[in-house]
């Protein structure tokens, strides 16, 4: 897909099967640098680094690891990218913990097949130097420490694993996947009190235009 918006690209060759998209997003900082969100699936890396050489962007100009929550999706080519672009990582204070392993996760879906210890722990608000300024939003329900990311001015939301494109539209992502819907919900209601343009979903969409009505319209449809 490469550029999908200025300044942000949905890096190329890291779907594992074209019935499941996982979209690694690089996004332009003010300046030189570049910042990543979220990592895909193991064994996975090797395409995020093809994708930099194609654009002509060296790995060590990827200064920030965004991760949205612990599942291996997300989380699987981490340590790998860490160490080839030596940027600095950042997670939920919450999430960081399981995916240092302490304690050991036991919700549904995949946790990290190896501990890793990110550099820096996010709270509910905290606003992070990254793509022109993004505020790191707890949106608890799918994981524990789920977060997504927001920039204000371009009114761009990536959402992580909070919705699944579908279609036009978006949806929660299935109860199987989740730790508890219910709070998913609430969080969707949250979002929807944003005003977003472009919803940057990680799996399915992304919804480039009217994310903020996807969102209120799947709202409506959970009442």
């Amino acid at each position: 897909m490469a550029e999908i918006l200025p300044g942000v690209h949905q890096v190329e060759g890291v779907d594992p099967s074209p019935d499941f998209s996982t979209h690694v997003y690089l996004l332009k900082d003010k300046g030189a640098s570049w910042t990543l969100v979220d990592t895909g699936l193991p064994g996975t890396h090797p395409a995020t680094l093809a994708y930099l050489a194609k654009i002509k962007v060296e790995p060590t100009a990827v200064k920030k690891i965004l991760l949205t929550h612990l599942h291996r999706d997300h989380t699987g080519s981490l340590r790998a990218l860490a160490e080839k672009t030596r940027a600095r990582t950042f997670a939920h204070w919450v999430e960081a913990a399981y995916i240092a392993n302490d304690p050991k996760y036991d919700g549904p879906g995949t946790p990290p097949a190896e501990p890793f210890t990110v550099d820096e722990t996010l709270k509910d608000g905290d606003s992070v130097d990254a793509a022109g300024g993004l505020v790191a939003y707890h949106t608890p329900g799918h994981t524990p420490g789920h977060v997504a990311y927001y920039q204000v001015e371009r009114k761009l939301l990536f959402s992580g694993d909070l919705f699944f494109g579908e279609g036009a539209g978006v949806a929660l992502t299935p109860p199987d996947f989740t730790q508890h819907s219910p709070t998913a919900q609430i969080s969707a209601r949250r979002m929807s009190q944003l005003s977003v343009e472009s919803l940057l979903t990680y799996h399915g969409g992304p919804v480039l235009q009217r994310g903020g009505q996807a969102i209120r319209a799947l709202v409506e449809r959970l009442r």
